[in-house]
Order: C-alpha cells, then sequence, then structure tokens
C-alpha cells in the first residue's frame, strides 16, 4: 500500500510540474448527482473580456446549416432550446426541452482534423448547438457521435488572432455525462456518470490523472487553491461529493451554487503572461428534472432562472426570443423570467 501511494503521489506531482508550464485556461463545469435523482449542472465563463453574451431561446423545427465548407450537415432543429451566446454568433451553453445540457469550454491543446469528402466540417460556433437541436440524452449524442458525422473547423475568436480551441461537454437528466475532446486531429469521448468535471487545460485524461493524487491526500486536509484549471477541477470534484444531498431542492440549487461559485474566479483578477486565466464573467444552472436554467452575473445582484416550461418551444407557434443581458451582463432580472424575452431574429452562427 505505501508504495503505491508513494507511486500516485510521485506522479501527481510530476504532473502537476508540467502544467504549471503549460498554457492555463478558463471556465469550470460540474454536475450534481443528488437525492431522489436530482441532476444539476453547473457552468462558470471566465474569459478577459465582455463576450457580448445573451440569452435566446430556439422553437423545435429550425432549419440550420453547419457552416463548414462543402458538404456542411443540413438539419432541422427536433428539440426547442434556451442557450446563452457568445459574440452573438456561437452557443457557449444551454439546455434543451428534453433536459439535455451542452457546454463549450476552453482547451488549448484542442487539434482539429482537416474536413474531408467523407467527415464534412461544422462550424465551432454551432456544435453545443448541433447536440441540443438533434439529442434527448447523453448516450443518444454520443452512439451519434463516435460515427463522426462530421469534424469540427474552427475559426479566430472574434477580435483576436488565436484560433478557438474548445472541448464540449454533455450531461442529461438521468445523471449521464460525457466530454469530447479534438486531440492531435483526433476525437476522444470519455463517457459515464463519473465524469462530472470539467475544466480546461491539461487534456481529460491528464485531468483525472492529477485529481487522482489530490483525492489520495484527502479535500479536508488540503485543496489546491490557485485560480488554474487543474486546481479549480479538485476543488469542484472534492465540493460537488462533498456537500449533502439534499431532498429539497432549494437546498439543492443552494449548495451547486455554492460550489460553482467557490471555483470561480474573483472578478478583476487576470495573469498578464497567462491571458486565459480571467474574472469569472457569468454563471449558468441547469436543474435537468425541473427544466430551469439559471443565470447570474458577476456584475448583477440578481440571480434569474427560465422555466422551460412556460416558453412555447413548438415548431408551429414558438418563436425566436432573445433576453437583452447588456454590456457586460449587467441588465438586472429577477425571479422567473421568460416574460422578459422579446420576439428577435435569431443571431447569425459564425462560419468559415
Amino acid at each position: 500500500m505505501r508504495g503505491s501511494t508513494c507511486t500516485l503521489v510521485a506522479g501527481g506531482l510530476l504532473a502537476l510540474a508540467g502544467i504549471l508550464h503549460a498554457p492555463a485556461s478558463a471556465c469550470t463545469r460540474l454536475v450534481y448527482l443528488g437525492a431522489n435523482g436530482e441532476v444539476i449542472t453547473a457552468r462558470s465563463m471566465d474569459w478577459k473580456e465582455d463576450i457580448a453574451t445573451n440569452l435566446w431561446v430556439f422553437p423545435r423545427g429550425m432549419r440550420r446549416s453547419g457552416q463548414g465548407g462543402p458538404g456542411t450537415p443540413e438539419w432541422t432543429s427536433k428539440y426547442g432550446s434556451i442557450v446563452a451566446s457568445g459574440y452573438d454568433i456561437s452557443t457557449t451553453d444551454g439546455m434543451n426541452e428534453a433536459g439535455l445540457a451542452a457546454q463549450l469550454l476552453w482547451l488549448v491543446e484542442s487539434e482539429y482534423p482537416e474536413p474531408g469528402r467523407d467527415r464534412p466540417g461544422l462550424a465551432i460556433s454551432l456544435w453545443a448547438q448541433y447536440v441540443l437541436d438533434h439529442y434527448a440524452t447523453v448516450a443518444e449524442a454520443v452512439e451519434a457521435l463516435r460515427q463522426e458525422p462530421f469534424v469540427v473547423v474552427t475559426d479566430h475568436v472574434p477580435g483576436q488572432d488565436r484560433l478557438a480551441t474548445l472541448h464540449l461537454s454533455m450531461s442529461d437528466a438521468s445523471g449521464d455525462s460525457a466530454i469530447i475532446e479534438y486531440l492531435d486531429g483526433r476525437q476522444v469521448i470519455h463517457h459515464g456518470r463519473e465524469y462530472r468535471v470539467m475544466t480546461n487545460s491539461p487534456p481529460f485524461d491528464q485531468q483525472l490523472a492529477l485529481n487522482a493524487y489530490w483525492r489520495e491526500i484527502g479535500g479536508t486536509v488540503m485543496l489546491p487553491g490557485t485560480n488554474r484549471a487543474a486546481d479549480r477541477f479538485a476543488r469542484a470534484a472534492f465540493y460537488i461529493d462533498a456537500i449533502p444531498k439534499s431532498d429539497d431542492p432549494t437546498i439543492a440549487l443552494a449548495s451547486v451554487f455554492s460550489v460553482i461559485r467557490n471555483v470561480s474566479v474573483p472578478f478583476g483578477i487576470s495573469t498578464p503572461d497567462q491571458p486565459n486565466i480571467s474574472s469569472t464573467r457569468w454563471r449558468t444552472v441547469a436543474d435537468h428534472g425541473r427544466r430551469l436554467y439559471f443565470f447570474e452575473s458577476a456584475l448583477t445582484p440578481n440571480t434569474f432562472w427560465v422555466d422551460l416550461s412556460k416558453l412555447d418551444l413548438s415548431a408551429e407557434t414558438g418563436r425566436v426570443l432573445k433576453l437583452d443581458l447588456g454590456p457586460d451582463q449587467r441588465n438586472t432580472f429577477s425571479g422567473e423570467s421568460s416574460a422578459a424575452f422579446v420576439a428577435s431574429e435569431p443571431f447569425s452562427f459564425l462560419g468559415i
């Protein structure tokens, strides 16, 4: 036992030393499995500037193009969804009416393959929306995406010289979870209820190895406290298991909010030589069973939510709706806010 512990600790320290010199990134996602089948997913959005996020409601029956060049997928949305946009050119986070949630987080190691005749391209701006439009469960999505009906095609971050390098997480009302990365031009899928936490660099398999080191130490003894991705992963993984599994959904939500706030980066914090370590700008929490989608901006005092059951998501009468959150998401809303959305033309997804 002593030998295995020493090996684990040594391996963890070596991996930790390696990532100290790797580019660090932002955002955290976690999934809570509570009492009576309660499933709640939370994520933070950390970025050095306002990403012009607004909330959008998309009904079923929307026609879409994958915006990825010749042969790009085209489809009609099967499920309605509520999403948080990035720069109003992409879906960065959201949940559909079946209770499937999807999130995009930064992963600097991402390397996407070149599209070809057998594998057309899908613009990275539509990656999460493709999942929300098509699938009701993680298992259904994973089964389809393993066949690689497309490859993700990236583009530059608006106003920046660097390409968007992202990985995708999914969770559903059953508590199932999956994380999809593109590494060395190859799709890598981690699928299972155990994959409940995701941050950023290093790639997910290395994050799991680092977290095994911290699990051996024990979170009540010591937890890493910096804003680095691996440290946030360790804290999120410990606390999402440590919080009580309450029968009261209000207490469960409060517990999940407390964890995602714990792994958020204080507003105004930045790391000059590592520009992706940045302030948390907003947080979302998706209650899968009750179909509630919560939003919290770092610059307003109120947390508000949308009850998907109050939205008309039908293909026949449903309309695209927008909730304008304002610059830096400063516009203030309170309580259940579906009535505050207004009919709008949908934003145009960024394509190649």
